[in-house]
């Protein structure tokens, strides 16, 4: 990546348009590839995005809409994933340029459901991507945040550091600082845990368990994390640092956090349907936390929080028994 690299974003709702916001602070004109033809007409009209971070204005003349997935990626050498992780072979479904001379990065927090692979190993594996053009944008970072311009941070994991400092060095904003890492399997399935997580910790806050409750969960869930991440990829990393722990404290506490949200829900009685009808928004953690009992399924990491939300989600366990049966499982 170099000052010249031209950069395309995939996708439409709020972490695409906070990345966009991000990279305009640094003057980078961008490539923008929505599904939604309706959307980039009346973006265009209004100067921000018509359905999310609506208080986000854009110079629209430094930013070229694409309505053509093949014609955007063929005009761009960086690709920003950024739609919900059940859509993207859809989202692939029309392309016919290769991707093998591009670097690929995925702001996708998310697993693609029946491959059961994590954004990066998905396009090594079915578009022939090298690994070290494989970038992953990580947090803690929520889209509401950015486009308020509060002090955020982003960990950029690729395993060729030089473009990980690119990328965040393009990043880098007065409200953005950037840190970057090689592990592209931890980071991204620490992203996909926490969000499994934070729909626990909103089912618990939904059965009005408390703040004290809320701390032995999370203490646990960051065990899990580690106890995963460190077998399926095992090599030396700081669970402790922002992109794991950090990452998960921000998705099970915070205000903006629709996983926890859509946990909450799911606490007070809404069934699985009816709480994403009424959310709008996709809680990636419902798709991951089968992907991820089905990915264990060869690993056989003790993983009882994942468990107890599969077991709620899926087989319609009772969340009020099937917490109380956590509980005895938490130290």
């Amino acid at each position: 990546m170099n000052e010249s690299s031209r950069i395309a974003i995939i996708g439409g709702g709020s972490w695409a348009t906070a990345i966009a916001k991000i990279l305009r602070e640094n003057d980078l004109k961008l490539n923008w590839y929505m599904r939604n033809l309706d959307t980039i007409k009346q973006f265009k009209q209004l100067s921000h995005n018509p359905r999310y971070l609506t208080g986000v204005e854009f110079d629209l003349n430094h930013i070229e809409f694409y309505n053509n997935l093949n014609e955007a990626i063929k005009n761009s050498d960086v690709i920003i994933f950024a739609v919900p992780s059940a859509f993207l072979k859809d989202a692939l479904k029309k392309l016919t340029v290769s991707l093998e001379d591009k670097i690929i990065v995925s702001a996708i927090k998310g697993i693609v459901p029946d491959e059961n692979m994590i954004i990066g190993e998905f396009f090594n594996e079915h578009y022939n991507v090298p690994l070290d053009s494989i970038g992953i944008i990580s947090g803690p970072c929520h889209a509401e945040e950015v486009a308020m311009e509060r002090l955020s941070y982003l960990t950029i994991a690729c395993q060729d550091t030089k473009k990980a400092r690119s990328l965040a060095l393009n990043l880098e904003c007065p409200y953005i600082k950037t840190t970057i890492s090689d592990d592209i399997y931890g980071t991204e399935y620490s992203a996909v845990l926490k969000n499994v997580f934070a729909i626990a910790a909103g089912i618990c806050h939904g059965l009005r368990y408390g703040d004290n409750f809320q701390a032995v969960l999370i203490s646990n869930a960051i065990q899990e994390i580690k106890r995963f991440v460190d077998t399926v990829h095992p090599i030396t990393r700081d669970i402790k640092s922002s992109a794991y722990l950090g990452d998960l404290l921000v998705t099970c506490y915070s205000q903006f956090s629709r996983n926890r949200t859509f946990g909450t829900m799911i606490g007070k009685g809404y069934t699985v349907k009816s709480a994403q009808l009424e959310m709008h928004m996709i809680a990636e953690g419902y798709y991951a936390v089968k992907c991820i009992k089905e990915i264990n399924e060869h690993y056989n990491v003790n993983m009882p929080i994942t468990m107890a939300v599969y077991n709620i989600l899926y087989e319609r366990i009772s969340p009020t028994i099937e917490i109380k049966l956590l509980t005895e499982d938490l130290r």
